[in-house]
């Protein structure tokens, strides 16, 4: 397993049951938006790729005939497979896996949603390459992230504080990078919907278990951001702050 896998792991998957409950994840109007898009379509097969705790696949199963919960981490899927059982999800799986190296035959399914986790994936391309390859023709695609800042200023604070708080991260990717990204995959894509996310300060850092040192590196580089960065992202005095996050749709060709 490569480093970066096994940061992903170290991250998340002490912090399992902390993302089950936490209510920037296990809410939210970008929920019943991919809600909506399961039922859209008549009983699909549906793919979770880096499920996390599960709220994606929780909201979607009532309207899938199958749901696929797909992660890295073996502890977030024991707590998906635990909650789904207790709410009677019965058409929820697990699979664990890598989202570069999806372990399904070819098109196998009607919709594949991700949520707020393919900023910490390694390789992108490879992954929407294999998202391709395992959805059946005219398959869906919904992503919902974090979204990178407009300009390079905003944006290189941004991965800062990000990297600073969970060394697994990787890239909030722009609006532009990711129907790029997607265009080269072969997909035709949109960006459905556009939001801000306020995230309070203290429980963003304890969710994922920052250490003091890193948190005091996150102090130090807020602080001394110049007052553009400051109003963009809406810092507060206890250091809470709003990003942008998007819905990005897209449809196998």
């Amino acid at each position: 397993m490569s480093q970066h896998k096994q940061s992903i792991l170290q991250s998340f998957s002490p912090n399992a049951e902390a993302y089950l409950t936490s209510p920037v994840h296990s809410a939210g109007a970008d929920l019943d938006l991919l809600a909506r898009a399961a039922a859209a379509l008549h009983q699909p097969i549906v793919l979770d790729l880096g499920c996390g705790a599960g709220h994606v696949s929780f909201a979607v199963a009532p309207f899938a005939k199958e749901v696929v919960a797909f992660d890295l981490s073996t502890s977030m899927l024991d707590v998906v497979a635990a909650t789904a059982k207790e709410r009677q999800l019965l058409n929820i799986g697990t699979k664990q896996g890598s989202v570069e190296e999806l372990p399904f035959e070819d098109e196998t399914f009607d919709l594949l949603l991700s949520r707020y986790s393919a900023h910490h994936w390694n390789d992108v391309p490879q992954a929407l390459n294999e998202a391709r390859r395992v959805l059946k023709p005219n398959g869906k695609v919904c992503f919902v992230d974090v979204a990178g800042a407009p300009s390079p200023m905003l944006d290189t604070h941004l991965q800062a504080v990000e990297l600073m708080r969970d060394p697994s991260h990787v890239r909030d990717y722009t609006k532009s990078e990711w129907l790029s990204l997607f265009q080269a995959a072969s997909f035709q894509s949109n960006i459905e919907s556009e939001w801000r996310l306020a995230l309070e300060f203290s429980s963003w850092v304890a969710r994922i278990g920052t250490s003091a040192e890193r948190i005091a590196a996150i102090r130090s580089l807020w602080s001394g951001a110049p007052s553009e960065v400051h109003t963009y992202f809406k810092l507060q005095d206890d250091l809470s702050f709003e990003i942008d996050s998007i819905m990005i749709s897209a449809r196998r060709a």
